[in-house]
């Protein structure tokens, strides 16, 4: 007969299972000259995780390997949508290198942005995009990529453009009606789709407003580079690609079916033929445009830059870079280390997309939900937050919980639908049936809004996660190096909690009403 797992084995197995995974993931050098950590992977330590959960609920809990197995089907069913999505990202990523888009967008990007409004403009451009797209993760690998381009060409610090990149990403992904997980929190809450966006925008726009001023005061001490550095990018990429402003047409045609509201897929999938087409308009094979799709985008001239000595020695590679070099323009005065190491750069942004691409990640979704799964059918997350529940009394309090529940779901779960799903379903119950002094409920917004606070927030912040995997693949900058630049996503929670607390932005269900579409802004109430 089956167990229920009591509070210090669940808490225990969270414990080993992170410990396993902290370990297995860091290698940090320590002042005696050893390492603490193994620096793998992220899937070998997630899987001994899974393997050590696994164990404890088939040899103690009496949990069947049926069981079990089932668990790890039902959470990795989850994400099938998102396993999809990546598989096509990785084809426009390639697809839009191939066709020369993302240089074209760094290359006009570069003629018209200063380093002083940079880091406001990525945060910004990072929001249009995800509203329109509804996809914080094809934001990131699109105009994401190209910004990052940018930065690397004005000589700015890509770990903090990568903040606020993904900063406006999320947010825009956050409150987007085309957003799975904007659509997956009140769901899972049993509150409406756009009464659910209305009421993060409480939490969510000073937050934006706090990350632009951020933005702005970096922005206005940030140091570039000259216009020699900048010109050679810019002849680089026109040695390799064609540019022109034709290469708007595939970004355009996504924004358009967005605005349509189109789901993801078929807009992503009419983004990649769009480019494809203006790859075979250019004059390349239908083999070569479509064998990106697989591989990915492998540079012809850049990796020969990179290994140049000096500047001249390419003229007998690409008479159109020699031409813009001797055309005697200063700009292009620069010593051979630069050159080479521009080259470099170029190189290491341009090579990438594809369907290969994407296997890591979707290694890593398949190994971080099997763990999930099997948390969730042992019982182990219930059991600590049935025990938390017994202690909130105040809604501070249950907002408290609700956005820790989301953030360590995000650390043990790997991923940010559980951080959704799970502590969703399990406040819910809660939020229906708990009546506080004032003698009303809190409506469901309130949940659904407090899961995308934290749990959709803080994804990209864990680099285990599947989300914070992705981005760093795609923007080429570590999780951890970015992480204190996402001004955006870890600010989000403490202002959420902090509005709560004030009695700021609190909404109760309209009893009267007997509806949960119906809810009432009281800033008045006290939330103790």
């Amino acid at each position: 007969m089956c167990k229920r797992p009591s509070l210090l084995l669940s808490i225990s197995v969270l414990l080993v299972s992170a410990l396993i995974v902290t370990f297995g993931v860091v290698d940090v050098e320590l002042s005696s000259g050893s390492h603490f950590g193994l620096g793998l992977p992220a899937q070998v330590p997630l899987l001994f995780a899974t393997i050590f959960a696994a164990l404890v609920g088939a040899l103690y809990l009496k949990r069947s390997w049926s069981d079990l197995e089932k668990g790890m089907a039902g959470a990795i069913q989850v994400s099938i949508q998102a396993i999809v999505i990546l598989v096509l990202v990785g084809c426009l990523v390639g697809s839009w290198i191939q066709s020369g888009v993302v240089a074209t967008m760094i290359y006009y990007g570069l003629e018209v942005m200063t380093p002083r409004y940079f880091y406001l403009a990525a945060l910004l451009i990072s929001v249009v995009v995800a509203i329109a797209t509804g996809c914080c993760w094809t934001t990131s690998s699109t105009v994401g990529v190209a910004l990052i381009g940018i930065s690397a060409g004005l000589g700015l610090p890509l770990p903090i453009t990568a903040g606020f990149v993904i900063s406006g990403a999320y947010f825009g992904d956050k409150i987007s009606p085309l957003s799975d997980t904007t659509n997956l929190a009140p769901a899972v809450a049993g509150s409406e789709l756009f009464d659910h966006v209305r009421a993060m925008m409480y939490t969510t726009l000073p937050t934006l407003l706090i990350t632009a001023i951020i933005a702005f005061m970096m922005g206005s001490s940030a140091q570039g580079s000259d216009g020699g550095r900048i010109a050679l990018i810019q002849s680089m990429m026109r040695a390799e690609f064609n540019i022109s402003l034709w290469a708007f047409i595939p970004p355009m045609v996504i924004i358009v079916m967005a605005f349509m509201k189109m789901p993801a897929i078929p807009g992503i999938v009419a983004g990649i033929t769009a480019s494809l087409i203006l790859t075979l308009v250019r004059g390349s094979g239908a083999h070569e445009a479509l064998e990106v799709l697989f591989s990915g985008y492998v540079p012809e001239h850049l990796g020969t830059f990179a290994e140049a000595a000096t500047p001249e020695a390419m003229g007998a590679i690409t008479s159109s870079f020699t031409q813009a070099f001797t055309a005697g323009s200063p700009a292009l005065s620069v010593t051979s280390e630069v050159f080479s190491k521009v080259g470099g750069l170029l190189t290491q942004l341009f090579t990438r997309g594809g369907m290969t691409s994407m296997l890591e990640t979707i290694c890593l979704i398949v190994v971080a939900l099997s763990l999930g799964g099997i948390m969730e059918v042992c019982g182990f997350l219930d059991v600590i937050l049935d025990a938390l529940m017994r202690h909130v009394k105040t809604v501070t309090g249950m907002i408290g919980s609700v956005l820790a529940s989301s953030f360590l779901a995000n650390v043990f779960l790997s991923e940010q639908y559980l951080a959704i799903i799970v502590p969703g379903r399990m406040f819910k119950r809660a939020f229906d049936e708990r009546t506080w002094q004032n003698g009303k409920k809190l409506a469901p917004v309130m949940l659904s809004r407090s899961l995308e606070d934290s749990g959709t927030m803080t994804s990209v912040l864990v680099p285990w996660n599947t989300c914070g995997v992705y981005v760093s693949s795609v923007l080429g900058v570590a999780t951890l190096d970015y992480l204190p630049y996402c001004f955006m996503n870890w600010l989000n929670p403490f202002v959420a909690l902090a509005m709560t607390w004030l009695g700021m932005a609190i909404i109760w269900k309209n009893e009267e009403a007997d509806t949960n579409n119906v809810f009432i802004p009281d800033t008045a109430a006290i939330a103790e």
